[in-house]
């Protein structure tokens, strides 16, 4: 199983994170896309690949509004080339990126065609462009193989969509088996007993702790942001506990202006038992026995998230390495 480490960029120190990741033994580095969030994503990927050998590399996630199929394509082409055939697409129908330039997540309808237009880009073949044959020109000059594009998915709906189009899904759908077994099916259930399945992948909130009081308020910011997918109005709350609704329905109404802080009221709102069952935090034997059950259910790759270094300091650290030092080698 691959594991890799899913955070922000950072312009001034993403070269040393980097290296850091691949010393601790992770396979991938993914980093978010949120423009007013963060610095550019493709500019802090390629510092990343500069200063790596063999750590693969992608954005986690980009979005199908802010780039056209083209741009999107020819940023993660380069990162491939750059990255000597390192680099991973991952896309989403878009969140942060989004609100915080007034729009709403990209239809689903919009999103395949989406999807389609950037793995036609990335195979080297050519789209129609209001009568003109658009197409990557440089691409066959490259001599690494198409990116692979990995849909970052909760609902049913996308993950129809990734396993119509994508070569990976990563769910983002907690932690509970029951949860991750259900949007395993839908795929099965999408592409028919005899298709060939994408690689499963999991974005996973992950804090090792002996204290797990403790690990629940680093981890809570970040499970905020990955539960209010499932607590959006509409979104799908197929195999959720009826317990956990009221928890799902206080996160749909999410304090934007506080996107990822632990102390927002909507984060402030999930209780101790919530985040226990939508994240793995604990003890590292815990932590062991939690992700080994996800990995036996055919998860191919986790995407970690642990505390931010800009809420909690050299203590992210710490955990990040604690992960990577007692967890890591238990469940690769």
């Amino acid at each position: 199983m691959e594991v890799w480490h899913l955070t922000p960029p950072n312009l001034h120190g993403v070269e040393a994170l980097a290296a850091d990741v691949e010393a601790w033994g992770f396979d991938g580095l993914a980093l978010t896309d949120s423009q007013n969030q963060s610095p550019d994503t493709y500019i802090a990927l390629t510092l990343a690949a500069r200063a790596t050998s063999t750590l693969k590399l992608g954005p986690g996630v980009t979005n199908a509004l802010t780039r056209h199929p083209a741009v999107t394509a020819g940023a993660i082409a380069s990162l491939q080339d750059v990255s000597e055939g390192r680099a991973m697409l991952g896309i989403g129908r878009g969140d942060s990126s989004l609100f915080n330039i007034g729009h709403k997540s990209v239809g689903v309808a919009a999103f395949e065609n989406y999807v389609r237009d950037v793995q036609t880009y990335l195979s080297g073949g050519t789209l129609d462009a209001n009568g003109y044959d658009s197409t990557l020109k440089w691409l066959p000059n490259s001599k690494h193989a198409k990116v692979p594009l990995d849909i970052a998915a909760t609902g049913p709906k996308v993950i129809a969509v990734g396993a119509r189009h994508a070569e990976r899904i990563s769910f983002s759908v907690g932690a509970e088996p029951e949860r991750v077994s259900w949007a395993m099916a839908h795929v099965h259930e999408t592409l028919g007993p005899d298709a060939k399945l994408p690689e499963f992948g999991l974005y996973l909130n992950v804090c090792v702790d002996d204290d797990v009081e403790r690990a629940a308020e680093m981890a809570r910011g970040w499970v905020g942001i990955f539960a209010h997918f499932t607590g959006m109005p509409g979104a799908t709350r197929d195999r959720v506990r009826q317990s956990d609704h009221m928890t799902f329905n206080r996160l749909g109404d999410y304090d934007k202006a506080r996107h990822g802080r632990p102390d927002a009221a909507h984060a402030q709102a999930m209780p101790l038992e919530f985040i226990e069952r939508f994240a793995v935090i604990g003890p590292p034997e815990a932590c062991i026995e939690k992700l080994k059950v996800l990995r036996d259910l055919g998860i191919q790759r986790i995407l970690v998230t642990g505390p931010r270094g800009d809420q909690f300091g050299d203590v992210a650290r710490q955990v990040t390495e604690r992960f990577a030092r007692e967890v890591l080698p238990e469940i690769k």
